[in-house]
């Protein structure tokens, strides 16, 4: 087993976490600091740089006994020329981040997309121990997605394999934010949700989403969802089961392209609202008839919370 300690680093359009990991997986410890807004990329990684020192300092482990870093990031990711290619929310694309972490700490340094990199973590450490063919699908705002095939993380030709939340279901669909129309993420993610729901609202269907919601229909918490689901809402109660439907038309066909034994589902929504959805994406696996006679795909909730793109990075650092 690899000696020294590494470092984890999970970059967020709001926050930057890290913390310092053995090369077993436990955190030693971690600090967090919030993502500079409207400062470009020269702030940004010198506010990741000092995070990383903060989470040095908190772990009392000293550069010295540092082997390597592992950064995830939201985005595009050119792993070999350590940049980001295009990173919609943070104003990191282009910016040398592996190698301005390695000038500062004098250690090799991976980069990756982090929901991958979360996938990563999970196989490692989380509901997917040991499983050299998995898949996570991750509903929040949008809908992310990883794929290990062979033990192996999938990134594709250019750094952007796996962004599963487009795979198009209707063509003649919703508008996606990316563009197209249809998608996963356009029936799917919070977003989705949030957007049927007004709808309904708006067309008189009986819900008490707007009470529960401090009277919007803007942004609403996954949380807001899971006590709406409790109190037995019928709008949401509907808008929920018409997602998760398409969550598990989009599980079925990731199965297709991918044939995993396992999917791990994870995020806000899921974390608040899993024992609703994932009956439902079961079923719909089950049902799928091309798969009948192939074989098994479990499909379970993430375990490492907060903690996969961390432990994933540490992952990947560690090769």
């Amino acid at each position: 087993m690899a000696k020294g300690y590494y470092v984890g680093i999970d970059v967020g359009g709001t926050k930057i976490a890290a913390a310092v990991v053995t090369p077993a997986g436990k955190i030693l410890g971690r600090e967090k600091g919030p993502t500079p807004r409207g400062r470009g990329a020269k702030a940004v990684l010198a506010a990741i740089a000092a995070v990383v020192e903060e989470a040095m300092l908190d772990a009392d482990v000293k550069p010295r006994k540092l082997k390597g870093i592992g950064v995830g990031v939201p985005g595009i990711v050119d792993a070999a020329g350590g940049k980001v290619v295009a990173a919609p929310n943070i104003p990191i694309a282009g910016a040398p981040i592996s190698q301005s972490l390695a000038r500062r700490f004098g250690v090799p340094v991976a980069l990756g997309n982090d929901v991958n990199i979360g996938v990563l973590g999970e196989r490692w450490l989380g509901a997917g121990r040991g499983v050299d063919d998995m898949v996570g699908v991750f509903p929040g705002t949008g809908v992310g997605g990883g794929v290990v095939c062979g033990g192996r993380l999938l990134t594709g030709a250019h750094g952007a394999a796996a962004e599963l939340g487009h795979i198009v279901l209707n063509p003649g669909g919703p508008l996606c934010g990316c563009g197209a129309r249809g998608c996963l993420e356009a029936y799917a993610s919070r977003r989705a949700i949030e957007r049927d729901l007004r709808e309904g609202a708006r067309g008189g269907r009986p819900t008490q989403i707007a009470e529960l919601n401090g009277g919007k229909l803007d942004v609403i918490k996954s949380r807001v969802l899971a006590e709406a689901l409790r109190l037995g809402d019928p709008l949401v109660t509907d808008v929920m089961r018409a997602a998760a439907e398409r969550l598990g038309d989009g599980c079925t066909a990731i199965r297709h392209c991918f044939d995993p034994k396992l999917i791990v589902l994870g995020g806000g929504l899921i974390e608040a609202c899993g024992g609703f959805i994932l009956p439902i994406v079961r079923e719909r696996l089950a049902a799928d008839p091309l798969f009948k006679r192939v074989g098994d795909c479990r499909v379970k909730v993430s375990e490492l919370g907060d903690d996969a793109v961390i432990l994933g990075a540490v992952a990947l650092a560690l090769g």
